[in-house]
């Protein structure tokens, strides 16, 4: 073989293996954790409960949380014996999250499925794939002279709680969703977003912190103000946008415990939807530490819930997610067991089934795999508040 037929295979080697423009491929990204290994107290594993009344419905969503993240954070919170407060819940299932334009959904189709118990297409808030306004269990409460209430680390306007109270054709409309979510009447929301709400960010000027105030609502910026405040319509808004753990700003536990002692107020029941926003931003940061911190506050707020709804004996709880982030996988033990090896694969979502975790009331209603929207019908029909999906003409 001759030098030029030599450089003529190397260049044919070469272009064949060159990546063309616009094709190319994610790096995985390969982090380790620490496992615990100290002592262990493992919390009480919960009972069926034989009461069939449900007064109070609380949807716990832990954005983008698949097994995965929930085994990542057993093993690096409690170890491989230990049980975090979301494992104690008795009954399981999964649930299959798919919109309807695509095997992976997005935070607004996910949580339109819970909200309205239908398939839309992703970006959509409430909204059916042809625009029309599907109503929402939380408005169907609201109807129905019940408490509600919106909690997220997110800002309060983005895809998941505005799913809740607000019809937009697209998630992305956030001063829009601010502006329906005084019109839904909740009386609970807390979260982030102030940038959606006060004049001197929005480009229309309107002053709806104004307007929430004169609607009865006490607003409040800071833990400080949350903690002590009195009223019985709340909104809290902890950070221009997200929230970023600084010292100013309320943990989740404490915002869910709060929701709950104003709304359990209410003699007619109430409903209440608690996000742990920030799962999912971890995941699509490939950044396992983000999503243990994360999973450490959701599990905290699960317990806060947990305790209310046995000593309340008339409250049904459901834990699920609208999809799962980064398809985190867990690979290789490390140094003896006391580290595990994570893998991320992507930094979006993927179409892998979500637990569905259940205590209450009719827990058993959610055992098994279920479709997403089945979801959302189920909690309409439990807390006999209509029936799901109701499409407005």
């Amino acid at each position: 073989m001759n030098r030029y037929t030599v450089f003529l295979v190397l260049f044919l080697i070469f272009t064949a293996c060159e990546k063309p423009d616009g094709d190319e491929t994610e790096q995985a990204v390969i982090e380790e954790i620490s496992v615990h290994t100290g002592g262990i107290q493992n919390p009480e594993r919960l009972s069926l409960v034989e009461s069939t009344k449900i007064t109070n419905v609380i949807l716990l969503i832990g954005d983008g949380t698949g097994l995965a993240q929930i085994t990542s954070g057993q093993l690096n919170l409690v170890g491989k014996d230990g049980m975090l407060h979301i494992q104690t819940m008795p009954v399981t299932g999964i649930v299959k999250t798919h919109s309807s334009d695509n095997l992976i959904t997005d935070s607004a189709a996910g949580a339109t499925a819970y909200s309205c118990g239908i398939k839309t297409y992703n970006g959509a808030i409430a909204v059916t794939p042809d625009k029309k306004r599907c109503k929402t269990i939380l408005e169907m409460a609201e109807e129905k002279g019940l408490a509600t209430g919106l909690v997220a680390t997110s800002s309060i306007t983005h895809a998941t709680p505005a799913s809740f109270g607000a019809h937009v054709e697209s998630r992305s409309m956030e001063n829009e969703i601010a502006a329906q979510l005084l019109a839904s009447g909740s009386e609970i929301l807390l979260g982030g977003g102030m940038e959606f709400f006060a004049s001197d960010y929005r480009e229309d000027s309107r002053d709806l912190l104004g307007e929430f105030s004169e609607a009865g609502y006490q607003i409040l910026s800071t833990a400080a103000e949350l903690e002590a405040a009195e009223g019985n319509k709340l909104l809290g808004l902890f950070a221009e946008d997200g929230l970023e753990r600084n010292n100013s700003e309320p943990l989740l536990p404490q915002m869910a415990e709060i929701a709950i002692d104003r709304l359990s107020k209410d003699e007619d029941g109430f409903f209440l939807m608690i996000e742990g926003s920030q799962i999912d931003w971890g995941g699509h940061g490939n950044d396992a530490n983000y999503v243990l911190e994360e999973v450490r506050d959701f599990d905290q707020t699960v317990k806060a819930v947990l305790d209310f709804a046995q000593k309340d004996g008339e409250t049904l709880v459901v834990l699920t997610a609208d999809h799962e982030t980064g398809g985190m996988t867990l690979t290789n033990q490390k140094e003896e067991g006391k580290a595990m090896e994570i893998y991320w694969p992507t930094d979006y979502h993927t179409a892998t089934p979500v637990p569905l975790m259940a205590y209450g009331p009719r827990a058993l209603e959610f055992m098994g795999w279920r479709d997403n929207t089945y979801i959302g019908v189920k909690l309409a029909e439990l807390l006999d508040v209509g029936t799901l999906p109701s499409i407005e003409e």
